[in-house]
Parts: structure tokens; sequence; C-alpha cells
């Protein structure tokens, strides 16, 4: 934000001391243990310069950008009012209006969360609000040029951990300038943040575009990072593409989430996996461990998994169930070993197959469509997968064609299947995704991502500077933006129109507090301890049952 001479005048009565008194006074810096500052006026003939020649276009420019920024301060009025009030009707509650906010302000997504930044992510955060913060002063500082108001220093500080900037103007010609002047340069800064994140948003939107010649994007999902603490540690590598999920196709990471949301939810309400079964023959059936139970439990021994017969008009109705003295319907549940049962073929309205067989349950004559149990909240997940980027891929390949540009999934020998039986949620942000995969082998499939992470920190961080100096609150550019907007009211007397300031001031900044507060519970409590706490782990014992082989075998 930037912090004039004037405004500090206007309030305290004090001179100009605060700013140089000639301009071949340097100014000194600050230092201190939570604070130092470096003040630079070697760009101040360069920024005279700029805003002396292009004097009409950027009055006409900073002109529209007052005109937008007065009208977000009444809006942003009016949201504290509403925001306010919801917080004390209903305390504990949420609504619309803060998820809106949450997710124009903070990046909410998991894999961006405190707990687990890395050294990259607080490096791109720093990046990003060094250049919010540049942004923003430079649309002061060029503002004021413009109008002929003289700048006294640049200064680049640092609070804490926390990089900002400031421009000081000299007093006498904010003094004497007209108040539309001193509106158009107090907005330029909000103005330049708003038009910098409709330019990160532009460049988000046209990136899959401007990097096809390089990346395939929406096609399938790559995973570039596989944590420690992850289920699919050993059975998925960076490079690896993501081909399906219980025969239904993925084409980007999000709907990887969304499809495992998906799966947890019909676990809660069916002990039978999601009616996802296997054609049995009848002799496995009939050797198999039994084990005839009236409840859910499962009491097959840990090197086996219990499957119930799925009832179909074409399967055989072998060990199907029986009934007790009383006529209720007892499940036999079969004991298998799991990693022989994944190979035969499926059968069952759980899987999303592609095939053109429109018959839920193809079981042959002697054969019976049978399915996991699974207890409460627990899954039966098939995960497809292509591994094209593998020195073993990439050498067989070699060995097949020398014209090998890209994945071909169709008919890559490379890859395999695996089942996961347990907490679906603890899928859904185990691994890192991207929607872009590279068209050669030495191109790193991490820049895309890297790049999107850029611009849409940048965006988050510059739509919060807007904000924030929009507030009308004390020491940050609403306050100047207010009392400005207050002079055109021509009918108040200088003292009234004080008054008017303060109460605005002082409820604006209250309004403030309570806002941010809600604003930062739902960002920073509902999502982190209520949601990702799901999504993050699960304290059940997972399983996962290869159908061709594991990652660990490579």
């Amino acid at each position: 934000m930037s912090t004039t001479s004037s405004r500090r005048g206007r309030r305290t009565g004090r001179s100009q001391s605060l700013l140089p008194l000639h301009a071949g006074q340097a100014p000194s810096n600050s230092v201190s243990c939570c604070y130092c500052d470096w003040k630079i006026r070697s760009f101040n003939e360069l920024l005279f310069s700029i805003g002396h020649q292009y004097t009409r276009f950027l009055r006409a420019w900073f002109t529209l950008g007052a005109s937008v920024s007065f009208m977000g301060l009444v809006f942003i009025a009016m949201l504290l009012i509403w925001e306010s009030a919801a917080a004390f009707q209903i305390l504990t509650g949420t609504s619309r209006l803060d998820s809106l906010l949450v997710s124009l302000l903070f990046d909410t997504s998991p894999t961006t969360s405190i707990s687990n930044m890395s050294i990259l992510d607080a490096v791109i955060m720093f990046f990003s609000t060094s250049i919010s913060v540049a942004i923003h002063e430079f649309g002061h500082a060029v503002a004021a040029t413009s109008e002929g108001v003289q700048i006294e220093y640049i200064a680049i500080f640092l609070a804490v951990i926390f990089p900002g900037a400031l421009v000081a103007l000299n007093y006498d010609f904010m003094q004497s300038s007209p108040r539309s002047a001193a509106l158009r340069i107090y907005c330029a800064g909000i103005w330049h943040n708003v038009m910098f994140c409709a330019v990160c948003g532009l460049t988000l939107s046209l990136l899959p575009t401007i990097l096809t010649p390089l990346y395939i994007h929406r096609e399938m999902p790559m995973v570039i990072g596989v944590p420690q603490d992850s289920p699919l540690v050993n059975y998925l590598s960076p490079g690896d593409v993501i081909r399906s999920i219980d025969g239904s196709n993925i084409n980007y990471p999000r709907e990887w989430v969304e499809k495992m949301v998906q799966i947890n939810s019909q676990s809660l309400h069916n002990s039978v996996s999601g009616s996802k079964g296997y054609c049995l023959p009848s002799s496995w059936l009939k050797e198999s461990l039994n084990s005839k139970e009236a409840d859910d439990q499962i009491s097959c021994p840990d090197e086996l998994a219990a499957f119930v017969s799925l009832h179909c008009l074409n399967s055989s109705v072998v060990g199907a169930g029986s009934e007790n003295s009383n006529g209720n319907k007892i499940n036999i549940k079969h004991c298998l070993i799991a990693k022989d049962v994944v190979k035969l073929k499926k059968c069952g309205e759980g899987w999303q197959v592609t095939e053109a067989a429109s018959n839920s349950c193809p079981c042959m004559e002697g054969e019976s469509c049978m399915a996991p149990v699974q207890s409460h909240g627990m899954a039966w997940v098939e995960i497809s997968y292509s591994s094209p980027y593998s020195s073993e891929c990439l050498q067989l390949r070699k060995n097949i064609s020398t014209d090998y540009e890209g994945p071909d999934y169709g008919s890559s020998p490379c890859g395999g299947s695996f089942i996961f039986a347990g907490n679906a949620l603890s899928l859904a942000y185990s691994i890192q995704l991207t929607a872009y995969q590279p068209r050669w082998a030495y191109l790193s499939a991490n820049l895309p991502t890297m790049l999107e992470n850029i611009f849409s920190c940048t965006f988050h961080v510059s739509a919060t500077l807007a904000f924030l100096n929009n507030l009308p609150v004390y020491f940050l550019d609403g306050e100047s933006i207010l009392e400005t907007g207050l002079m055109y009211i021509t009918w108040l007397n200088p003292r009234s129109r004080l008054r008017v300031q303060r109460f605005c001031l002082v409820g604006g900044s209250i309004l403030s507090i309570i806002t941010l507060s809600r604003i930062f519970y739902f960002s920073f409590y509902v999502l982190s301890k209520g949601s990702l706490a799901g999504l993050r782990g699960s304290n059940v014992l997972d399983e996962i049952f290869s159908l061709k082989r594991t990652k660990g075998n490579r």
C-alpha cells in the first residue's frame, strides 16, 4: 500500500518532517528486530518520465480505475454489513458468500496447506507476494507522476517475514492537487491489482494452449509425486499415468478426487463393495472356506478375503445363501485368496466397464458372481495405470519403433492394475497429479504444474491485496479513498465530514475484523480440520491386491 505524508499530516497535524526536505537529501534506511526497509530514489526520474510522456492515456486509465475502486469500496462496505449480520445470527454457520471469498482470496487446495508446504511452495508464495506488491505500488507511483505529484522515494521493507513496499509522495504537491487527481492516485494500486488478477486468470485459461506443442492436456492425469505416507507409495511412481478407476476413464486430477468421494459414499451405504463382482467357478466355491454369519462381520483369516454372492439372472446359485429356522436369510461368506480372484472376469453393476456388453452379470454357466465384503466405510477400488516413461517401457518402445513421440495407451505393454481395499478418501489426496503429460520423455512433467501454481498463487495474493486495501479501515488505501470521496459531498461542513469519516472508519474496522475472522475460520478450521481429516488418511488397515505386477517389483 502507498504511504503519503499528506494523510499523516491531516490526521496528526504534523509537518513534512517524515519526508526529505530537499531533493539532494538521501532518506535514511530503518532497521529493527522485526522491521527493516530500504529507501530508493533512483527510479524517480524514470517514473516521472513515464508519467509525463503518457499523461493523457494514464489519466484516462486511472479514471476508470478510480470508478471501479470506488464502486468496490461501496460493495465491500455492504458485504461487511451482511457478513457481520450473519455472524451475529448464526455464529457457527457458513454461507455461500464465505465460500466465495475463501475461493477468491485463498488457495484452499489441500495440497498447498501450510502443514505440508514445501520449500518451492514458500518460494512461490514469496515471489507472488513481491510481484503483487510491486504492481500495486507501481500503480500509485505512475498515477502520481501523471498528475505532476513529486515522488520523494520508494521504500522496500520486510516486516517479520512478509515483504512489502510503499511510495512516499510530496506533501505540498498532494495538498495542491484536485480531488479527482488524489482519488486516481489512491485508487491506482487497487486498480492495478484487479487488472493483474485478470491477466493471471487469462494466462491460466490459455496455458494449455500455450503448452500444446510440448505437453498433452487433460487426456489422463499423470503422477508427479507420491508421499512416503501414501498407501500407494509402492504401487505408483512419478511419471505413471492413471488410466481408469473401476473401469471408468478419468481425464484430469479433479476427477480422481470426485471419483474417490463417490466410491466412499457408496461404501457407506453398502457392505458389499458397490456390487463389484467376479465370475467365480463353482469348484472354487465348493473348495473355499465358508463362514455362515447373520451379521456383517468378516471372519476370514488375515490372508483371505470374504466374498458373497450377487444375485444375477444368468449366474449360478451355488453358495448364494441359506435360511435359518426363523426363515431369515443368511449369507454364506466364502473366504478366498483375493489376488487370485481379481484376475477373473468382472460382473455386477459396480464396474463402469466400457465394453459393449450391457449385461451386468456376464458369468457363464457353472459360475457365480461373487462380490467382496467390506466393513462399513471400506471400499474396493480397481486402479489401472500405465508407465509410458519408465526405462523398461522406453526401451521396449525403442525396440518396437523408433518413431515413438508420446504415450500410446491403447497398445502400451507397460503398466498394470491393482485393487485397493480400504478407505477411498485416503486415496483422494494421497498422490500429486497433473493434467499435463510431456510429449517427449526428456521434458519435465513438473513445469506445467509449477507455472499453474505461480499464476494461481499470484492471482490469489493480488486479489487479497486489492480486497484488503479497499476495506474502509485505518492505514490502508480505503481510508484515503473514503476521505477523498466524502469531499464530493459538498453539503457537509468540514467538521461533519470528519465525524462521518471517523464513524465509517471505526465501524469499517470492527466489521472487517468480524468478516476476516469468519473467512479465516472457514478457510483454516472448517476445511483443514473437517474435510482434510478424512481425505488425508485413514485409521483402518488398507490392503492392495495386484492384478498384474506391483511397483515394488520393478
